[in-house]
């Protein structure tokens, strides 16, 4: 007595059913490459690709009839180079359209006091400067060598002391023909702050219209 073949049984997970179906589209997709892109494979150069590229590019003409404005240049706008403005500064420094801030040069001197209250604390050579005191009386040592200054010193101080002066003026020069500088400012200050301090509350360099860097107001006790 035979025996019945029995069908073989079906599977219900079959992942590779569809295989062959997918394999056939991806071999489809591949020979239907748009031609653009076939366009920029076989270019060799860099035109080729970007004439490839902008093939379906079209021109907007409504953007020809946009006016363009030059860019308006303001005159006196112009970036000068710093150097350029330290020497304006000096030529209208020069032809007087700018006045000198005598207390930011390097020949400027002050001194005050440190005995004396009101000198240490209220600014006191800076206010002379400013010429917050009258000159009465006044002392040019021009042409004075360092022992005849040191005499006329002497004689110029002990006279104002005695007549009660307050505020006097030295003109010294600013020694710019001296080989060896200001010798006698600097003869004078030394004087003034140590030989005959106890007569000087303080002093500081004159204004430009009383001689400036080349005199200086003495303020006396």
């Amino acid at each position: 007595m035979g025996t019945k073949k029995q069908a073989p049984e079906t599977f219900s997970f079959q992942p590779f059913e569809n295989l062959k179906d997918i394999i056939q589209h991806k071999r489809i997709a591949v020979a239907v490459k748009p031609a653009a892109e076939e366009k920029l494979e076989c270019a060799d150069g860099d035109d080729e690709v970007f004439a490839a590229a902008m093939q379906e590019v079209r021109e907007i003409k409504e953007f020809r009839q946009i006016a363009v404005h030059p860019k308006k240049v303001v005159p006196g706008c112009r970036h000068n180079h710093p150097r350029d403005d330290a020497l304006q500064i000096l030529k209208d420094v020069t032809n007087g359209h700018i006045a000198i801030n005598l207390p930011d040069t390097q020949e400027y001197v002050e001194w005050s006091n440190p005995v004396y209250w009101p000198a240490r604390n209220g600014n006191l050579a800076g206010k002379l400067h400013r010429g917050f005191f009258s000159v009465q009386d006044c002392l040019d040592l021009h042409g004075f060598f360092i022992d005849e200054a040191e005499a006329a010193t002497e004689r110029f101080l002990k006279e104002a002391v005695g007549k009660c002066l307050r505020c006097i003026k030295i003109i010294h020069g600013r020694g710019l023909r001296s080989p060896d500088g200001p010798v006698l400012k600097s003869a004078l200050i030394g004087w003034l702050t140590y030989r005959y301090r106890k007569n000087v509350i303080a002093f500081a360099s004159a204004r430009q219209c009383d001689g400036g860097l080349g005199a200086i107001y003495v303020l006396l006790k």
